[in-house]
């Protein structure tokens, strides 16, 4: 079974990641995305806690078929590296593809273990029109086995969670950002109401 993997801190989940998720499973035919939700983040604090971060994820992707929600980080004691994702991952399924954005790829040397992780899995890297290439064949050159790694063209939603929890705290609305049911949580739950966050 080929099964993608979206990690995220989802603090919150918006309509970019919805998207980025289903462009994901129709352009590879994956036959089913797990959607990992950040335990303990290693490199930045998030003030939300997992729990109510896993109901937001499950809010956001709760209606799309094919797609889980995993809470395997949030229920391990040790901080959520990826290589360590799709070591279980691999354990489970034939074949693993990792789900990431440009942005984050441009990163991946300073990941733990970056070739291990190639190891146990692919990497499927959403890019944006326009995305600088030299920036990605940088670290391309840095890899062991780069033919792990494969590019996808998505049209970008300039949406961030980090604008999404000022909206919030400023009390304007954010229908526009994120789905319905993950606005009413947002409410129900009363977050963001007092700061930004990280």
């Amino acid at each position: 079974m080929t099964v993608g993997l979206l990690g995220g801190a989802f603090d919150p989940p918006h309509r970019g990641h919805v998207e980025l998720a289903r462009d994901a499973l129709s352009r590879f035919g994956l036959e089913r995305l797990v959607v990992v939700v950040t335990g303990r983040a290693p490199h930045k604090l998030v003030e939300t806690g997992a729990e109510t971060r896993l109901r937001l994820a499950e809010a956001a992707f709760g209606g799309l078929d094919g797609v889980e929600v995993s809470r395997w980080e949030i229920d391990r004691a040790d901080p959520s590296y990826t290589v360590d994702t799709v070591r279980w991952a691999n354990d489970r399924w034939d074949d693993v593809a990792f789900v990431v954005g440009a942005d984050e790829f441009c990163h991946f040397l300073d990941w733990k273990d970056p070739d291990g992780l190639l190891e146990h899995a692919r990497l499927l890297v959403a890019s944006r029109p326009g995305f600088p290439h030299e920036r990605l064949d940088r670290v391309l050159a840095g890899l062991a086995r780069p033919e792990r790694v494969e590019f996808f063209e998505i049209q970008p939603l300039p949406i961030s969670s980090r604008e999404i929890r000022s909206r919030v705290a400023r009390g304007e609305p954010i229908d526009d950002l994120v789905l319905p049911a993950v606005v009413n949580l947002i409410e129900e739950l009363g977050l963001y109401r007092t700061s930004e966050g990280s």
